[in-house]
């Protein structure tokens, strides 16, 4: 080879990304952004509702959850969170610091409430009034006035509400009212008088389980006399009981427990019946004054 010539080396392949492919990934990024940003507000679509909001009252379940709170016409606007925790003078509200600044009325708000006209209020530490949402439902969003005279808007959108409760079934309905104490008439109820006695304790009716005596109230109807049980009791669930007194008041018959617990009963048929009729059953009949 002629020394004289000067050998250029030939092009190499740089090392990683070319500058045109570079330029192609940096391009492709807002891409993948936008791609990724349906996910991420599905994911705060789906936010699990407040806690305590599966114990809620029926009225305000669906007002717990995320709103859209802003001044109609205006950019400015924020995400508020009504919650079922009560405080001194309604419910907890909770927004993040950037919602002070776009909208100055919530420096005053601390909580919210639904007064008994079905009026959605935001209440300041006093419990006073600083926004009135009289218009609307919890479907279409609600509008309202500020103590600022102005106008706010509060709209669910896409925020999950909490669900209602579906009806309650039949089943349920008649173990609901099974454990409601049962309305007594004052006028076929025994005077306080006739009630100290020997009494069989009864689980099924015509089957004694036990006896029990209760004594003569010395210091007025409705304060507690001595009682207890007359003789061997092979009903365990009723030994444990252990009745050690008796008290009577509002037609209502109760033996009390030597650990203090105590079982009402109602005066039904010529006897007296566990009242409300939850658990074992309880049956007294008197055999003897």
């Amino acid at each position: 080879m002629d020394k004289g010539l000067t050998r250029h080396p030939g092009p190499t392949r740089p090392r990683g990304l070319t500058g045109v492919m570079r330029r192609g990934a940096l391009a492709a990024l807002p891409l993948v952004a936008a791609a990724l940003l349906p996910a991420a507000a599905l994911q705060a679509q789906t936010a699990p509702p407040p806690r305590g909001a599966d114990r809620a009252p029926e009225a305000i379940r669906t007002m717990l959850g995320a709103w859209d709170l802003d001044i109609p016409g205006a950019s400015r606007g924020c995400t508020v969170t009504f919650g079922a925790e009560t405080d001194a003078h309604g419910r907890q509200l909770r927004f993040p610091a950037t919602c002070r600044r776009a909208l100055p009325l919530l420096n005053t708000v601390t909580g919210w409430a639904r007064a008994p006209d079905g009026t959605v209020q935001l209440l300041d530490a006093a419990g006073k009034r600083v926004i009135a949402f009289g218009n609307g439902s919890a479907e279409r969003g609600f509008t309202g006035t500020g103590t600022d005279g102005r106008t706010y808007a509060l709209s669910s959108k896409d925020h999950p509400r909490a669900a209602r409760r579906p009806a309650p079934s039949p089943a349920e309905q008649a173990a609901t009212a099974a454990q409601q104490p049962t309305p007594v008439d004052m006028a076929r109820t025994p005077a306080p008088e006739t009630l100290p006695g020997l009494y069989q304790m009864m689980r099924q009716q015509g089957r004694e389980a036990c006896r029990i005596v209760l004594a003569p109230a010395t210091a007025g109807p409705q304060t507690s006399a001595p009682a207890a049980l007359a003789g061997p009791c092979p009903d365990t669930g009723l030994t444990i009981f252990d009745p050690v007194a008796w008290r009577y008041g509002a037609g209502r018959l109760a033996l009390v427990a030597r650990k203090g617990h105590s079982v009402e009963l109602i005066f039904e048929n010529a006897q007296w019946r566990k009242d409300p009729a939850v658990g074992a059953p309880l049956l007294l009949r008197k055999v003897q004054p």
